[in-house]
């Protein structure tokens, strides 16, 4: 167990690094071609800092654990919305979103998280036609955000070198290379941690494995709100809410069908959409989210890691 365990925090320490200088270097790329704050906040981080969910759902479902990957993306979406999100708002303290299209986006973003949930229920697991609509959907959702680009004011540019731009061109291809193989010692130790603890692997990937994949959105966060751009931070957590919900989980289902513990899959899915419904309320109420509500949405965190806690004991 101590040498699974040992494996599983080096491994998820390396992930966090890879991930945190793979933003660093899709953001000094995005500068170098001159993108606007909409394709960095809404398209490129939202997918970049999903990557880690992307990996370890493409080892889980090639190493046949895709309820690890199913675990992963919805711990993931609620510690986004919650934790993440509640933090960086107290930082803040408080993050306007007096933008009308991020109060219709808050809503878009609710149904396509439960999408999968509904799909869950119908067939009682994500099947591979499954994973196309959900893949389909992603197509969608850009092509929507595409139509509202016209609606984000473009960052201020930072002069990139040529040779600058090929050095953080570098820097991605290595740690998009580490970052799939810290995923897959992730994805392989703590499948044998949760065999070592009797604990279901969908468990493990609601927690531990979310807690390390999510830390890019909250290196991201922190640096817009110190650069005093908060609605980036928004964005970013909306955009891979939708990138978790459909791309990873879809490359997942058609590497193989996810089928998963039912009783934990049922109060963690529903835990998540209540999380999103929670958000875009804040979102659709007022011209800020609060630190208040920040605080609040900490708390929730504290909540579901409680309920499932007690849940899992229960059960076993």
């Amino acid at each position: 167990m101590w040498v699974n365990l040992t494996w599983f925090v080096l491994s998820s320490v390396v992930l966090m690094v890879s991930a945190g200088l793979l933003v660093r270097s899709l953001v000094m790329l995005a500068r170098f071609l001159h993108m606007t704050e909409f394709v960095i906040a809404f398209v490129l981080m939202a997918v970049s800092t999903s990557l880690p969910e992307l990996f370890v759902g493409i080892s889980a479902g090639r190493s046949g654990n895709a309820s690890l990957a199913l675990g992963n993306v919805i711990g993931s979406n609620i510690i986004d919305l919650t934790l993440i999100l509640g933090l960086t708002v107290i930082l803040a303290r408080g993050i306007p979103v007096r933008n009308p299209l991020i109060k219709t986006d808050a809503l878009w973003m609710t149904a396509i998280a439960a999408l999968p949930v509904a799909l869950m229920f119908v067939g009682n697991e994500l099947s591979q036609i499954d994973g196309l609509v959900l893949l389909a959907t992603f197509m969608i959702y850009l092509f929507h955000l595409m139509h509202e680009r016209q609606s984000f004011p473009k960052l201020v540019q930072n002069h990139v070198t040529h040779w600058k731009g090929i050095a953080h061109l570098i820097l991605f291809v290595g740690s998009v290379t580490v970052l799939y193989f810290s995923a897959r010692t992730v994805v392989e130790s703590g499948t044998n941690l949760a065999i070592d603890l009797s604990l279901p692997r969908i468990f493990i990937g609601l927690f531990f494995v979310a807690l390390g994949t999510s830390l890019p959105e909250l290196a991201f966060g922190v640096i817009s709100i110190v650069r005093k751009h908060p609605q980036l931070n928004i964005g970013d957590l909306m955009g891979s809410v939708v990138a978790n919900s459909t791309l990873v989980l879809g490359v997942t289902a058609l590497i193989t069908p996810i089928q998963t513990d039912f009783l934990l899959f049922i109060t963690s899915s529903l835990f998540m959409v209540f999380v999103c419904f929670l958000f875009a309320t804040f979102v659709e109420k007022g011209r800020e989210i609060t630190w208040k509500e920040g605080v609040t949405l900490v708390f929730v965190y504290i909540l579901f890691l409680m309920v499932e806690l007690n849940l899992n004991y229960v059960l076993r």
